[in-house]
């Protein structure tokens, strides 16, 4: 069989019409997907994986029955529509532990105290970078970013190149799917914020009974220490709330994707 498969003759038009495609496809999750679009990869490196994982991927892609692998302003629209869907989608779990971080950051009197983020280049604040490291380490350890190529592979069974045709609905779609970022964040804010709470509320009431304490002084530092006893304490649910988000997101994308390619 593979021998009467050599023997047919290639349709390079087709065939390099798929791997363009495919290429912009990838290159939409690239730039936004966690993992894959931090600064600290180099440039080049992601072009080449992009462009082998393209030439790979494009003799199947192309001989599904429903691919239409011709070049075309609405085709090369609906692949960049695709890649960036996933993208964005899955970078919103960066945003999640961002948000959560910059309330961890305020309730720990770090608000102020911003560093470089090597995986964007730009001034993040000091909890909100721990908590993006550690979510990138999470996803790496769970084989998560494994997972993210798998999908975008499955995106051309669900979604055939060539096919995909977005409507508005699909734009307010993808706004309801990212509109849980804040109530996740709160989520997993949720532990410190009750203890910095109580300790503040502690503090307020002895401060009444004893006005000779001095509540500023106190209050700060019985607030941090509090908050990371129980956020140290809180990260073993950690890996398994950011495995759970991240399916919620996939699942989410897949789903609006499956719809846009039965709307053609």
């Amino acid at each position: 069989m593979l021998s009467e498969l050599s023997k047919q003759p290639i349709d390079w038009p087709r065939f390099l019409a798929a791997i363009v495609l495919v290429l912009i496809r990838l290159s939409g999750v690239m730039v936004f997907a966690p993992v894959f679009s931090s600064e600290a990869i180099p440039k080049r490196i992601k072009a080449g994986f992009i462009l082998a994982m393209s030439i790979l991927v494009a003799p199947l892609v192309s001989a599904l029955p429903t691919a239409h692998a011709d070049l075309g302003v609405l085709p090369v629209l609906g692949e960049l529509s695709v890649g960036l869907v996933l993208g964005l989608s899955l970078s919103m779990l960066s945003e999640v532990l961002l948000f959560a971080g910059q309330v961890f950051g305020f309730q720990f009197s770090f608000s102020l105290v911003n560093l470089l983020d090597p995986n964007t280049s730009i001034q993040t604040p000091l909890m909100g970078q721990l908590l993006t490291l550690l979510g990138t380490v999470v996803l790496v350890a769970a084989g998560l970013h494994r997972t993210i190529l798998l999908a975008v592979v499955r995106s051309f069974t669900d979604a055939p190149v060539g096919n995909v045709f977005f409507s508005g609905s699909a734009g307010l779609s993808l706004v309801r799917l990212l509109s849980g970022v804040f109530f996740a964040a709160l989520q997993l804010a949720a532990p410190v914020l009750a203890a910095t709470l109580l300790a503040e509320v502690t503090i307020a009431v002895l401060g009444k009974i004893s006005p000779q304490l001095p509540v500023m002084m106190v209050a700060v530092p019985a607030k941090a220490l509090l908050g990371y006893i129980v956020l140290i304490g809180s990260l073993a649910l950690w890996p398994r709330f950011i495995e759970a988000h991240f399916s919620i997101l996939l699942d989410g994308a897949e789903q609006l994707i499956k719809r846009a390619a039965v709307a053609r």
